[in-house]
C-alpha cells in the first residue's frame, strides 16, 4: 500500500466536510497539464478541470475551465465585476490555496475564494480535478462541483 500525500488527505477531508466521498487516483507520470491528465485517465481533454488562479482588480479569484478551453481574462474580469485581470505567481497560488500550481483542487483551500465555472464543464456527466498534487486526480459530477463550491457558471472561454 502506498502512502497518501498530505495534500490529498486534505482534499479528501475537505470533500467529506462538503458531504462528498471522493476517490483520488494517482498517476506517477503526472497530470500537471490538462492533456497529460486526459491521456493518463483516458478521457476527453474537455473533462479535465483546470483550476486557474487570477487577480481581478487585486482580488484573487478561481476559475474552473475545461481542459479544452483557454481562459479569456477579460471575461473573467467582467464576471468578477472588475476591470483588470492578471496572472498571479506560484507563491500567491500556494498562499491562497495551500496547493502548488498543477495540483490545485476545487476545494480545501487555505482561504475562501470566489469561484467562476466554464459552462463547457457542465456538458459532461463526469469531470476530473486535481486532488492536491501533480499526480493525483478525482472524478466528480460537474453539477455537484458547481453546487458544493457555489461557483458562478459564466462564459469564460477565449474565442478566436
Amino acid at each position: 500500500m502506498t502512502e497518501v500525500h498530505v495534500n490529498v488527505l486534505r482534499v479528501i477531508e475537505a470533500a467529506a466536510a462538503l458531504g462528498l466521498n471522493i476517490t483520488p487516483q494517482t498517476f506517477p507520470d503526472g497530470t500537471r497539464t490538462a492533456q497529460e491528465a486526459a491521456d493518463a485517465i483516458g478521457v476527453q481533454v474537455g473533462q479535465i478541470v483546470k483550476s486557474l488562479i487570477f487577480a481581478v482588480d487585486g482580488e484573487v479569484v478561481l476559475a474552473y475551465v475545461s481542459g479544452a478551453n483557454q481562459l479569456d481574462e477579460s471575461k473573467l474580469a467582467l464576471a468578477a465585476g472588475g476591470a483588470i485581470c492578471q496572472r498571479v505567481d506560484a507563491d500567491v497560488v500556494r498562499s491562497v490555496t495551500g496547493f502548488p500550481i498543477g495540483g490545485v483542487p476545487p476545494f480545501g483551500h487555505s482561504t475562501q475564494l470566489r469561484i467562476f465555472i466554464d459552462p463547457d464543464l457542465l456538458k459532461f456527466d463526469e469531470v476530473w480535478a486535481a486532488a492536491g498534487t501533480w499526480h493525483d486526480v478525482f472524478a466528480i459530477d460537474p453539477r455537484v462541483l458547481q453546487s458544493v463550491t457555489n461557483g458562478v457558471v459564466v462564459e469564460l472561454r477565449r474565442t478566436p
